[in-house]
C-alpha cells in the first residue's frame, strides 16, 4: 500500500491502463496535457524554422538569378523521391496510431512503427549517399569542398549555404524522430499501449508529421526554382 493514498484512490489508480501517471485524474486529462505540451513545443519549432525560411526568402529575392543557378546544381528526382518517402512515412505513422486506437495487436503497431523507421532511414540514406556525397565530390559544399570559379558565383555559394543549413537541420530532426520511434517500439513490446492509452504514439506522431511538413516546404523552395520539374 502506498502511504498517504486513500483506498478509493488506490483502486482507481489500479484500474487505469499501463503508462497512466497518478498525478492526473483521468487518462483523457493526461492525453490532453501531453498534446498541449507537444503543440507548445511545435510552436517554438515553427518560430525557429520561420526565421530560417524568412531569411532564405529575403536573400532569394535579392539574389534570384544566383539562387536559380544554385538550385539547378541539385538533382530534383532525389528531392521528389524523398518527398514521396516522407509522405508514405506519415501514412505508416498514422496507421500505427490507428492500430493502437482500435485495440490492434502490438505486433501490428510495431510493424507500422518499424516501417516508418525504415522510410525515415531511407530518406536519410538518399540524402547522404546520393545528394550530399555527390555535392562533396562536385565541390559544392561551402567551407569543405567548394570549388571557386565557373558558375560558382558568390550568390550560388550563398544558396548552397542555405541549402546545407536548412536540409541539415531537417535531417537532425529526422534523426531525433528515429530515436523517438525506437523508444515507442520498445514501449509497445512491453505492452504499454492499448485502446485506452496510446498518448505517446499520438504525441510522437505530431512531431513526425511536423518534420514531414517542413520538408514539403523545403522541396519546392530549394529544388524547384526556375520552373524545374522532377524529371530534370
Amino acid at each position: 500500500m502506498h502511504r498517504g493514498w486513500p483506498v478509493s484512490e488506490m483502486a482507481a489508480h489500479a484500474a487505469h491502463p499501463p503508462g497512466f501517471a497518478h498525478q492526473f485524474e483521468t487518462v483523457e486529462q493526461q492525453r490532453e496535457a501531453g498534446t498541449l505540451g507537444m503543440w507548445i513545443f511545435l510552436a517554438t519549432e515553427i518560430l525557429f524554422f520561420g526565421g530560417m525560411f524568412t531569411s532564405y526568402i529575403i536573400y532569394r529575392a535579392l539574389h534570384l538569378p544566383s539562387f536559380v543557378m544554385g538550385s539547378h546544381e541539385l538533382i530534383v528526382k532525389f528531392g521528389a523521391t524523398n518527398t514521396a518517402v516522407l509522405i508514405c512515412s506519415s501514412l505508416t505513422m498514422a496507421l500505427s496510431i490507428r492500430t493502437a486506437q482500435t485495440g490492434g495487436s502490438k505486433r501490428k503497431i510495431i510493424f507500422w512503427l518499424i516501417l516508418t523507421m525504415i522510410l525515415g532511414a531511407a530518406f536519410l540514406a538518399i540524402k547522404l549517399r546520393y545528394e550530399w556525397y555527390r555535392d562533396y565530390t562536385e565541390g559544392l559544399i561551402p567551407g569543405v569542398s567548394w570549388l571557386p570559379g565557373g558558375t560558382h558565383t558568390p550568390g550560388v555559394k550563398m544558396f548552397m549555404c542555405f541549402y546545407f543549413f536548412m536540409t541539415g537541420l531537417h535531417a537532425l530532426h529526422m534523426v531525433v524522430g528515429l530515436g523517438i520511434l525506437t523508444v515507442l517500439v520498445l514501449m509497445t513490446a512491453r505492452n504499454r499501449f492499448s485502446s485506452e492509452y496510446y498518448a505517446p504514439l499520438e504525441i510522437s506522431g505530431l512531431y513526425w508529421h511536423f518534420v514531414d511538413i517542413v520538408w514539403i516546404f523545403l522541396f519546392p523552395l530549394l529544388y524547384l526554382i526556375g520552373g524545374r520539374y522532377p524529371g530534370s
